[in-house]
């Protein structure tokens, strides 16, 4: 088939824009990787791109041997693992829900629950609340909170409203109660928006930090590897007060070189993990992402 010259041109710009595209979403990470093989005083020196200037292991050795560095593995796999599948269930409930026809108060909980979006307590009334229901110096403060999320809820139940009501409808007719028809109808056709919410949660839980330092920070069975990162990270950092100061120091360890190796190790398992849920994350957040 012969090409018009606007379809040539089209698909010019098109695999034009698409490599310039690849490329800069690449190469921040392929420029991360390789500081964080390279030595890290050379590093100071900076021009390094893609490919490491002077190799060097060290700043994985020092990740790879902190304290604490596998209970904190053990605790964000935990946290990631349980976190997700409880708020996919609870999210997927509630979604179901509010997405019937004839409950009468799907309205008002839906409104209920985008206000939550937009207004909070505070981290003081937030600590004092977790506090007061004994959440804290426990593993459970990690799970618990993020149990429902008003946004992912208000995803999962929209695309529940772009299904048909025929399925539903005929399984009635079957004599199949809620339950069966949440179960064996509605959530095998959301498996895309599962995946996609599911990718969104296991993420969350994987990269916070910030909550094992309000409450459980006493606590080094209850640490995290995001945490003990950052601490260790800190520690470098605090060594050094400037550039020079680096340069003149006999250590190949820094700042730039400790960061890079962090977050290539922090970054890995969830890469690894994207591949399998990338055919369900477009069409799931397509069709789920336009909330009424």
């Amino acid at each position: 088939m012969k090409l018009s010259t606007a379809d040539i041109a089209f698909y010019t710009f098109n695999t034009i824009f698409m490599t310039v595209f690849v490329i800069v979403t690449l190469y921040p990470v392929l420029n991360t990787l390789a500081i964080s093989f390279n030595d890290g005083l050379d590093a100071l020196r900076g021009g390094i791109y893609l490919i490491p200037r002077k190799f060097s292991i060290k700043s994985y050795v020092t990740v790879l041997k902190k304290d604490d560095l596998l209970v904190g593995a053990y605790i964000s796999v935990a946290r990631t693992i349980v976190g997700t599948l409880l708020s996919l269930v609870t999210c997927a409930i509630l979604a179901f829900i509010v997405s019937r026809k004839n409950f009468l108060f799907a309205r008002h909980l839906s409104l209920f629950w985008v206000i939550t979006m937009y207004v909070n307590g505070g981290m003081i009334p937030i600590f004092l609340l977790y506090k007061g229901l004994h959440l804290t110096n426990t593993f459970w403060v990690y799970v618990i909170p993020g149990m429902v999320s008003a946004f992912n809820m208000l995803v999962i139940r929209t695309y529940m409203n772009g299904i048909p009501d025929s399925f539903e409808e005929s399984a009635q007719l079957d004599g199949a109660g809620y339950t069966t028809i949440f179960l064996k109808i509605i959530s095998p056709l959301c498996k895309p928006v599962y995946a996609t919410i599911a990718l969104f949660v296991a993420v969350y839980q994987w990269n916070s930090w910030f909550d094992v330092m309000l409450y459980n920070r006493m606590s080094s069975k209850l640490t995290t590897l995001q945490y003990e990162l950052m601490k260790l990270l800190a520690s470098v950092t605090s060594q050094s007060t400037s550039a020079q100061s680096m340069k003149n120091s006999t250590s190949s360890i820094t700042p730039v070189s400790m960061r890079a190796a962090a977050t290539i190790v922090t970054m890995l398992p969830i890469v690894c993990i994207y591949p399998f849920l990338q055919q369900y994350f477009v069409s799931g957040l397509t069709l789920g992402g336009v909330k009424e």
